[in-house]
């Protein structure tokens, strides 16, 4: 059996792949272009992914392939109608990384709430220490105890950030597809228009694609702190990007983009530097516990695949 890893990097470089060697021959690729999937999966048996995408055309009429293991939640990057046509079967990995990115969701809206950078740029720079004051008081910041903190999702990740969010004394309010009782549920324009504190962490699809409008960007408060950690096509990017440049909101924290990695024509690029928006390069996923769970779920998915049994599957 061969076992095939298009975009080994995106794991990381400490992460002991060693694991998957009970099943066979293990290849790994830190990355892998579009015209080179079909080449690099011709014999493999199981195929693991992050980001490369599989489709009828990167896939072709590939004859040995038996599973494709997703090392992700979100499955956009594949085409299961194809996969499924195929016969062949794709896994997914659910609830591995719901620590990792609530963590960075709450380290980012407090970075930004504090105006953290900036208090330790000072320091840094030695300003506090050629001055005679003993403390610096501006940018003035506000405690986000009773601020109400808006959840665009409810899913594993949705609920432990509605969780901390509460613990620092926020009223939560949540928008969700099917309304859940135990949280105060909302429509998606009431969300944006009356939350002081916006989290995505919504998986991408056609119903949430572009969710976050322009239209919906415009109705936000003016010190509003939007954070995405679910996908970048769930925001209208650009329309973003323009209202924190023109101070039409306080601040952004993004760690997803429509392209990844981001170019210089990405409307990202362009404030990148200020200093209320927080950008960092998709990691929020990445913890290395996270990333030790995330395989060793697609192993237990390999070898429920070769037990003739079905595992997180998707088709």
């Amino acid at each position: 059996m061969k076992i095939v890893l298009l975009d080994s990097a995106t794991l990381g470089a400490d992460l002991d792949l060693s694991p998957l060697g009970k099943f066979g021959e293990v290849v790994a690729y830190p990355s892998t272009e579009p015209g080179l999937v079909r080449e690099r999966i011709e014999d493999a048996d199981f195929v693991i992914v992050n980001k490369v995408k599989l489709n009828e055309s990167t896939v072709g009429d590939n004859s040995t392939l038996k599973l494709v293991c997703i090392a992700a939640t979100g499955f956009d990057n594949v085409d299961l109608g194809f996969m499924k046509s195929k016969g062949i079967g794709v896994c997914n990995v659910v609830g591995y990384s719901t620590d990792s990115v609530a963590q960075l969701t709450v380290s980012m809206v407090l970075s930004l709430a504090t105006h953290l950078p900036e208090y330790n740029s000072f320091v840094e720079e030695g300003k506090y220490s050629e001055g005679n004051v003993a403390n610096k008081l501006t940018p003035v910041y506000h405690e986000i105890a009773g601020k109400t903190w808006g959840i665009v999702g409810l899913g594993n990740i949705g609920k432990k950030v509605a969780a901390v969010a509460e613990a620092f004394g926020c009223k939560v309010i949540a928008n969700k597809r099917t309304p859940d009782p135990e949280y105060n549920c909302t429509d998606i324009d009431t969300l944006c228009r009356v939350a002081d504190i916006i989290t995505i962490h919504t998986p991408l699809n056609e119903g949430t694609r572009n969710l976050i409008t322009k239209e919906r960007i415009s109705a936000m408060k003016k010190d509003a702190i939007v954070v995405n950690v679910a996908r970048g096509a769930v925001v209208d990017e650009a329309a973003l990007c323009e209202a924190v440049k023109n101070g039409d909101i306080g601040g952004i924290g993004v760690d997803v983009y429509s392209q990844e990695p981001f170019k210089a024509d990405s409307p990202y690029y362009k404030v990148k530097d200020l200093a209320n928006v927080c950008l960092t390069p998709h990691m929020a996923w990445g913890s290395y516990e996270a990333r030790v769970r995330c395989l060793s779920d697609m192993i237990k998915s390999m070898e429920a695949f070769i037990a003739g049994e079905k595992r997180s599957r998707l088709v």
